[in-house]
This record gives structure tokens, sequence and C-alpha cells, in this order.
């Protein structure tokens, strides 16, 4: 990934001048393609919708406001700064082919497989090996339902009505053949707590989100094989994340290393360039693997933070000695980058310290939080909650990251957001 930022207001309007000078040409040429049936060059048109906008429209008065409505118009172009989390998964099934679609139509110059390995050992993408009850419909499918893990217990309640124990079941990819997962269809991730029933189950769904896109003939899943297939013909950079197994490693001899390296091996035999290729893992002994067996992935190797409150950070020293083991790029979560002074969101002390090692970072996850305006927005956003009032302040937390942190992409569940705001400042 490449960073370029341009600041100065001045420079923005210079920018949007000169993309509405080639706006008409553009425009001509998607019409080209449509009278001609191009399907590829429809597909690959950049369409934002009406989100950003939204966003832009409720922030406060001042100069970003005005500095983003000056590039309302412009013919939007794909960015690496804007990378697909899942997809597009704040509205579509995640890791799916309709969720990846999505998130490529909305610019995303980078999307996410969350790898992880079926009973036969087959790599497909999923958040966690053992989340199939909770984001496809396997509980609905007795057959593959009678595989899993734990099998679905309903919710029990007391002579009040009062809910004592939770539904729960636990279906993991390491249950079922390639061939089963094959046959399973996605959906929102979540599920209903009071569920009697597997059908019920299946409910749950965030009322910021939707289970428009989770209907019989969508939420189409894929192998780690398909999907790289599927971001080449998007045109997109790949960013695999390795998932931390549920089960005992070695699984019927594949080893950590092993599974590993299968990872990047598909990305070879599929001929994609190591340059558009991001790997990730929250497991560092996976990114010095690949630093060490694989050192031209191993340049992009991403190694993710898991810590859950600020006092869970790597120290400046740790984070020195990452880039002493060869670690270039590291992504924690929003609040370990952003903090408040004076009212104001600005970079924080790991932030800082960070990018003295001289470690890029990128940032997740934007998008994920539901409405911003009842100031209560958790995880996310623990350290500068204080500073965010309004859904439009979502634009003021971006810019905080590109100016303040430097980061070099952002992970979003609707990359759209992301790629107005990089297109209009000047990100590559």
């Amino acid at each position: 990934m490449t960073r370029k930022f341009q600041l100065p207001f001045r420079a923005a309007v210079l920018a949007a001048a000169t993309f509405l000078s080639a706006a008409s040409a553009a425009t001509s040429d998607l019409e080209a393609a449509v009278a001609r049936g191009d399907r590829n060059r429809i597909r690959f048109a950049v369409q934002l919708g009406p989100r950003p906008y939204f966003l832009i429209n409720d922030m406060e008065n001042g100069p970003l406001k005005q500095r983003l409505l000056a590039c309302a118009n412009l013919p939007f172009r794909r960015t690496d700064f804007s990378i697909g989390h899942r997809g597009a998964c704040m509205q579509f099934p995640e890791h799916t082919k309709e969720s990846y679609e999505a998130a490529a139509h909305m610019g995303a110059g980078i999307v996410e497989c969350d790898v992880t390995f079926t009973k036969d050992k087959e790599l497909v993408c999923r958040h966690a090996q053992n989340d199939l009850h909770t984001t496809t419909n396997i509980l609905t499918v007795p057959e593959l339902a009678a595989k899993c893990t734990r099998p679905f217990a309903p919710a029990t309640f007391d002579a009040g009505g009062n809910l004592l124990t939770p539904a729960s079941a636990e279906c993991r990819t390491s249950d079922i053949t390639l061939a089963e997962f094959k046959t399973l269809r996605g959906k929102m991730d979540a599920f209903d707590p009071a569920a009697k029933t597997p059908a019920e189950f299946q409910g749950g769904t965030a009322n910021w989100r939707t289970d428009l896109y989770s209907g019989p003939t969508s939420g189409t899943l894929m192998t780690h094989k398909e999907s790289i297939e599927l971001f080449k013909a998007l045109g997109v950079g790949m960013t695999p994340e390795l998932k931390s197994p549920s089960v005992k490693m070695p699984f019927e001899g594949l080893t950590q290393e092993a599974y590993a390296q299968k990872m990047i091996d598909e990305y070879k035999e599929a001929g994609v360039s190591p340059r558009r290729v991001w790997p990730q893992s929250f497991d560092k002994g996976d990114v010095l693997y690949w630093i060490a067996r694989e050192p031209e992935f191993g340049k992009q190797a991403v190694y993710l933070d898991d810590a859950d409150t600020v006092a869970d950070l790597p120290t400046a020293a740790e984070l020195a000695g990452y880039k002493a083991e060869g670690i270039n790029i590291v992504a924690p979560p929003l609040f370990a980058l952003l903090d408040v002074v004076s009212g104001r969101i600005v970079a924080s002390q790991y932030a800082k310290d960070a990018k003295a090692a001289g470690l890029e970072i990128i940032a997740w996850t934007l998008e994920r939080s539901g409405v911003l305006a009842d100031g209560d927005n958790g995880f996310y956003y623990q350290t500068f909650d204080s500073a965010v009032r309004r859904e439009g302040d979502m634009m003021v937390v971006l810019d905080a990251l590109a100016r303040d942190v430097g980061v070099i992409g952002v992970f979003s569940d609707w990359p759209a957001t992301v790629t107005y705001y990089a297109n209009c400042v000047g990100l590559k």
C-alpha cells in the first residue's frame, strides 16, 4: 500500500476540478460499455450510494465538512486505503460472494477473506472456525446440524417467562467437509438467545443491519481459492487473515506451520503477486513464519493486535521489538490509535510509538458500531467516545486516522465511506 495525503483545502478543490474535467469522459466510457455489453467494465464502476453523503451532511459545519462537500460530484475511484472488512458486512452476510462484490463496487481496493479449514483440511472463508451456527443456515439443515460439535440447545425459562439459560450451539467448519460446507448459505452474524427452535436461533440481527441479502439464493459461501479468483476478476488486492483454529493442532496431521504455508501456497498457485497480498494474523508466530519462509509475502504481513483495553496495548519498547523481528505493519483496533485532547480527536500514544518504531499502521474496524449519536459506542470507541456526538463524526474519525495517525488503510464494514474520504483528500 502506498499513501499520498494532500492536506490544504485548496488542493482538494483543485483535485475536484481535475476529476470533474474527466467526468464526462468517464461517463461516456461507461455508456459505451453498456452499449456494447461489456459487463466487466460495468461491474468495476465505483458506486458509493447515499451513505457517505448522509454522513457528510450530518457533520457539524466547519472546514472539514466544506472540504468533503466539495468532492460530492467526483467520479470516485478504487483506493487501497479502503479495505473491505469481510466484504461489506454491515449489510451483506460476511465472507460471501455478494459481500465481496459489494465491497469492490464501493471502491475497496483490498478485500479480506478470513481463512480457516474444513474437516478435509480445505481452506474456506469464515471469520472463525466455530461460527457456522451464527453465520450460516447450518442448524436448519438437519443432516449437517447433527455433525456440529455442540448441537442446538433451546433457551430455558422460569415459570414467569424469564430467560434462565440462552439458546446455544457450536458448529465448526472442521465438523464438515468442503462439499458439505458449499451447500450452506451465509446469513448475518447473529443469533436469538431466546430461541426455542433452530429456525428461531437464526434470528437476532441487529436493528441497524438487514437480512435483505440473506435469502435462499444469496449468501454464497466461498473457498479461499474461490475468493482469490473472484478478487483477481474484481481487480482488488487481497488481505487473508489466518484464523486461530478451534481444534487442537496438529489436526489430522495438519500443523500450524503447514496451515500457514497452505494459505500462501494458494496465492502462489494462482499466480498472484505478493505485492497485492497482505497476509494477517493475531498470532505473531504466523507472521514470523511468513517473514522467514515466504519473505516476499512476509514484507507485507500484518500483525493484528487483540488488545481489549489501553492497558493491554504493547509498549514503545515492544513495538520497536516487532520492527526488529522484521514486522513492518501492525493493525490495532480503532481505540488504540485515537485519544481526545480538549474535545478533539487526536493520535494516541500507541500510534506515536508505532510510527516512531518505523511501523506502518492499518486500523480496524469502521462502520461496526451501529448508531453513533447514542453516545454508547463500545469497544472500538472506548478512548474517544466523548468526542463522538453525531453520525457525521464518522468522517472526523477517518480524518484523524489519516491526518494525525497516518494509517495506510482502514478496514470498514461499509467501504463506501472510506472510499469517498480517500478520493476527496487524495489518498491512493
